[in-house]
């Protein structure tokens, strides 16, 4: 019986920003593809200075083929398993924008357009209450900006012609404080 070779694996830079903060680790893996294909709402960071300030951290070095050796790992990858096999898994990946039309968690007649760029960051919104022309504000002056996990399903019922969000942005009013 012959064993393929197993592919050789290499040390990565892993954060999941949840907006407060955010939380780091070491995953040995055989491709950064790897990580992000097993792991919901992570980025492997690839900045050479990133990177060089976290060799001076103390994080936890995990391998990819052992998650659930940390629980937090371990939730991450659940997640991603569990709508991996949804229709619209992934839709969203690789864009260079995606625009997406979000009800609040909190109000029930406030949406939210919003730009996302390829990390899945917001780069602009447009919150709409009532018939009014909305606000719009943009990521420079938001602080807090973690990303959404554009593999998932969910976002894709959401998603808006690019014409929308442009045309609701030019007839917002700045924010009070952008002003």
């Amino acid at each position: 019986m012959t064993h393929s070779p197993t592919a050789a694996k290499s040390r990565y830079l892993v954060l999941h920003d949840y907006g407060m903060g955010g939380l780091w680790w070491w995953i040995r893996a055989s491709s950064a593809r790897q990580i992000i294909d097993t792991c919901a709402e992570v980025e492997v960071i690839t900045d050479p200075e990133a990177v060089a300030r976290a060799e001076t951290w103390s994080l936890d070095e995990v391998d990819i083929d052992a998650l659930s050796a940390d629980p937090a790992l371990a939730s991450l990858r659940d997640k991603r398993d569990g709508y991996r096999h949804e229709p619209g898994y992934g839709a969203l990946v690789g864009r260079d924008r995606v625009h997406l039309d979000m009800p609040s968690e909190d109000e029930d007649d406030t949406r939210y357009l919003v730009e996302f760029g390829p990390d899945g960051r917001w780069l602009r919104q447009v919150t709409l209450t009532g018939d009014g022309p909305g606000t719009r504000t943009d990521s420079e002056n938001w602080p807090i900006n973690p990303p959404i996990d554009l593999y998932d399903p969910r976002y894709v019922a959401m998603e808006i012609d690019v014409s929308r969000f442009e045309d609701a942005w030019s007839r917002a009013l700045p924010a009070p404080d952008d002003l």
